[in-house]
């Protein structure tokens, strides 16, 4: 599984956060209009608070000097009526991205559901479930807010404090230098903030997402955790969790804490020596009261940017961190359509096209190994099933059946060698089309929360009532009729409302609802009774006598489904044949099938197929 360690090195290393955040623009480039006419108008709305001044200064030199009411309370209305207008525009601008930026929220989160629904099996066996949960949800929320509020005021807040400098800098100049003083020092301490925090903000993620996998574990194997009676170890591995992202969390806060209170300390002082300054040169009668009341005025107004850059630049690390970690997914190849040169193609498609056009399945050479293990699961494997035929291939624990059962419908790809259906190389086929002529039931039968009927049409979306009534026969499934709603029953999260046989059941009608011409099915009755098995094998067989079928077996009852079977051993095939004739040669393929000595099991099993 992805580490911290490793993701959070991988932070150290990582392009500045201008760059990464501009990875989203493809996604904010459809509502750039209204983002920019936000922006726009909270710019006006912010530089309205630069005009109080002018109309205070007004005020204490000429109505409030010359004792004038009338001229105090207009100056008065004027203010409110700034106020009032000021708070419409913050207020539009708010509606102006609301509706956007949950678009933009919604578009990511279907695009990285729709990528991660392309990725090879090889990298969901890597990356921990919570990570990509995460991901789909605290990271994008996080994106949604940098859009609504910090990316929107970095620039409300540059154009504020930059005009604001330039109107105390033309009311008194000499004023004006004093608070610039502190802008080199706070540079240099927001960039050491920026720096650190961003090693933090991902720490805390990576966090969240480890923590998000060990609440999805301890919901799904309830049962286990129940049957063991692990609550308590459960309880402490989860606190420990929390305890470290509490850690995390709490280190944020002490550098969020320390640069706000840096940025509020040093403008304060600043301010403070501007005011001091500022009454030494009113008494000297160098500069006017009200000039005095504006340029604090002023002053003040800038308070607010300033303050708010730490907390600005916190929450652009903590989107720059969660842009990073979307695109880790997003940046990961979908699985390709074709794994061979040109040359290698077309050189398949001429000896696939002489092979004929009913050629069954073919395995040629096959090799495989996985990424993160140094040897070959599959080395050189060779195997011919022809079409119509029904092929069981045996083999002990932890020989490489169910990878190879895997190769066939792509979820993994060959190392060397190849795969043929009909002659064409399944590497050159489009993956729609392949598992279009290619079904899978698995041993581990897994449902969706969605209703009985739906579960097994995903075996076939256009196929009809019929099919579904036909699959659910074969896979002797009739207490579906049983159910509350029936077929419309919804089956809950995993299936687990269900047994594990009748979950078994529908993963088989699923299998074969939409009559594939190939059928792959791994163990696919090891959850059933035997009164229950012997049905579904008889009802079973005429299936098989209609499609080219390979079934991964571990007992003989499944094994007689087959008209031959292949001995699956140190990643080769070791012996093909009938069943009879495999426990008369094969002293493997007999203490297999018997579980005892293999001469004493053969001989049994020859004694009970006579």
């Amino acid at each position: 599984m992805t580490s911290i360690s490793a993701a959070t090195g991988a932070a150290s290393r990582k392009p500045s956060a201008v760059r990464t955040l501009l990875r989203l623009w493809p996604y904010v480039r459809p509502v750039r209009a209204r983002l920019f006419g936000a922006a726009f108008v909270a710019v006006v709305a912010s530089c309205l608070g630069l005009v109080f001044p002018f109309v205070l200064k007004w005020m204490v030199d000429g109505p409030v000097a010359d004792r004038d009411p009338g001229g105090v309370w207009l100056g008065a209305l004027v203010l409110l009526l700034l106020g009032v207008l000021e708070a419409v525009l913050f207020g539009f601008r708010r509606w102006l991205v609301a509706r956007p930026l949950a678009g933009v929220e919604a578009a990511m989160r279907a695009a990285l559901y729709r990528h991660l629904q392309r990725l090879p099996i090889a990298f969901h066996d890597r990356w921990a479930s919570g990570q990509l949960l995460s991901r789909g949800t605290t990271d994008l929320m996080l994106l949604r807010m940098f859009l609504a509020f910090p990316l929107t005021f970095l620039l409300v807040n540059a154009t504020t404090i930059l005009a604001g400098f330039v109107i105390l800098l033309m009311q008194e100049w000499t004023l004006g230098l004093v608070l610039l003083i502190p802008v080199v020092p706070l540079m240099i301490l927001c960039s050491l903030f920026e720096s650190r925090y961003s090693l933090a903000a991902r720490r805390a993620q990576d966090q969240v997402g480890d923590l998000t996998t060990v609440v999805e574990e301890g919901v799904l194997g309830i049962r286990i955790i129940k049957g063991f009676g692990r609550h308590r170890s459960q309880s402490l591995a989860f606190r420990e969790l929390t305890r470290r992202l509490r850690t995390t969390e709490l280190g944020k806060a002490r550098l969020l804490a320390g640069i706000w209170g840096v940025i509020m300390t040093i403008p304060e002082l600043a301010i403070g020596a501007a005011l001091v300054l500022g009454t030494v040169q009113v008494a000297n009668g160098d500069l006017s009261a009200g000039t005095l009341v504006a340029f604090l005025s002023t002053a003040l107004a800038l308070r607010w940017p300033v303050e708010s850059i730490g907390f600005i630049l916190a929450l652009c690390q903590e989107a720059a961190t969660a842009t990073e970690r979307y695109f880790e997914v997003m940046d990961v190849p979908e699985e390709k359509e074709t794994v061979r040169s040109g040359t290698e193609a077309s050189g398949a498609a001429a000896s696939g096209s002489g092979a004929g056009d009913e050629d069954g399945l073919r395995f040629e050479a096959v090799r495989f190994h996985y990424p993160d293990a140094p040897d070959a699961v599959l080395d050189g494997v060779d195997l011919h099933i022809r079409p119509g035929e029904t092929l069981a291939l045996v083999g002990a624990t932890g020989s490489g059946k169910t990878t190879l059962t895997a190769l066939v419908p792509r979820l993994h790809e060959v190392t060397a060698g190849r795969i043929t259906l009909d002659g064409e190389d399944i590497a050159l086929m489009e993956r729609r089309r392949l598992r279009e002529l290619v079904s899978v039931a698995f041993e581990e039968p897994t449902l969706f929360s969605a209703s009985v009927g739906e579960n097994v049409l995903m075996g076939a979306a256009d196929a009809d009532e019929a099919a579904l009534t036909r699959a659910l026969d074969v896979a002797q499934a009739g207490f579906v009729t049983d159910l509350p709603d029936g077929i419309r029953t919804e089956v809950g999260e995993q299936g687990h409302s269900l047994s594990g046989g009748q979950r078994q059941r529908l993963a088989l009608a699923r299998a074969v609802v939409g009559r594939p011409r190939f059928l792959v099915l791994d163990d696919p009755l090891s959850a059933l009774d035997v009164h229950t098995e012997a049905l579904v094998e008889a009802a079973l067989r005429r299936v098989l006598r209609e499609t080219t079928a390979l079934i991964v077996a571990h007992r003989p009852s499944t094994v007689l489904l087959a008209d031959r079977v292949a001995l699956l051993s140190g990643g080769r095939i070791a012996a093909v044949g009938t069943h009879q004739e495999l426990l008369r040669t094969s002293a493997e393929y007999a203490w297999l099938m018997a579980g005892t000595e293999p001469h004493t099991g053969a001989k049994a099993l020859e004694g009970s197929d006579r």
